[in-house]
């Protein structure tokens, strides 16, 4: 995987391809203060469980291509799942789902395509479409760790964090390399308390992705949390140079800057987070709470 930022990959079947959309960031990270006291903390994403949009791939003379290549071989179900991913990177969904439907009418264990599939229904917000396929894959081959990884993620986000816990420990049972497995894991660690152990979750999840800002964000959090602000603002700044169109990132700076009674920095930090997201509750109730602090 080569960054977190960039959820699912499509596999075609012989190596993962690393299809990537974001469709646009949802909170990182949650900060209840209490009489301008940090009492609780907590990361949620959502952001790695979409692709990330790459529209050449669906230009005219990529899909063209690949067209040909179907044309050359129709009853290949590879063609169509290559075809797919492709469809799917380009945010041309339907088609994405006819080709990935016609690659298991082709070969109904081909497994790989039920994860894309699942990938596609979720990104079109069909979450138990999306977890009947990353069964149905499952259930063909009961170790490939990404279908555990995208059917915990669908888990977690319905709250039904002890199951998604489970997928995401065997896929790191299963010596996976994708980070988001430790990503995930770190999340419902640092929602349940144990920070020490999501710092760890959240070290290896950047061992495995370090261009990516989430599990940056998802460990500065857990800083805080055990009052760690030093190492903490080291990684909500290290978050920003990776990606600073991330509204939580620099909410995440102005609460070490708040906590340390500069007002003026963290009203400024609170403010660039606003204009990036101007429904970003933490950001709009941490700028009422420093604006105007010298």
């Amino acid at each position: 995987m080569a960054a977190m930022t960039a959820a699912d990959s499509m596999s075609n079947g012989v190596s993962h391809s690393t299809a990537r959309l974001r469709r646009g960031i949802a909170p990182i990270a949650l900060i209840f203060l209490a009489a301008s006291a940090l009492t609780a903390c907590q990361s949620t994403v959502t952001s790695m469980d979409t692709i990330r949009l790459d529209r050449a791939q669906g230009s005219e003379q990529n899909i063209a291509s690949l067209t040909s290549v179907i044309n050359a071989n129709p009853q290949d179900p590879e063609g169509y799942n290559v075809r797919g991913s492709a469809y799917g990177r380009a945010g041309d969904f339907r088609r994405a789902l006819d080709d990935f439907s016609r690659a298991l009418q082709l070969n109904p264990q081909f497994y790989q395509a039920y994860a894309n599939r699942a990938l596609v229904y979720r990104n079109m917000g069909k979450p138990v479409e999306a977890a009947n396929d990353y069964n149905a894959a499952l259930q063909i081959n009961s170790n490939y760790d990404a279908a555990y990884i995208g059917r915990g993620n669908i888990y977690r986000q319905a709250g039904r964090t002890n199951e998604a816990f489970n997928d995401f420990s065997r896929a790191i049972q299963l010596e996976t390399t994708d980070g988001r497995a430790y990503h995930g894991r770190g999340l419902i660690l640092q929602s349940r308390g144990q920070h020490a152990q999501a710092i760890d979750d959240f070290s290896k999840a950047i061992s495995l992705a370090s261009t990516s800002p989430e599990p940056y964000n998802g460990r500065g959090v857990s800083y805080v949390a055990l009052n760690d602000d030093e190492n903490a603002f080291a990684d909500f700044n290290h978050a920003i140079e990776l990606d600073d169109k991330i509204a939580e990132s620099w909410a995440n700076q102005a609460l070490v800057y708040e906590r340390r009674g500069d007002k003026a920095r963290a009203a400024k930090s609170y403010s660039h987070a606003a204009r990036l997201d101007p429904n970003y509750k933490p950001a709009k109730d941490g700028l009422a709470r420093t604006r105007g602090g010298a």
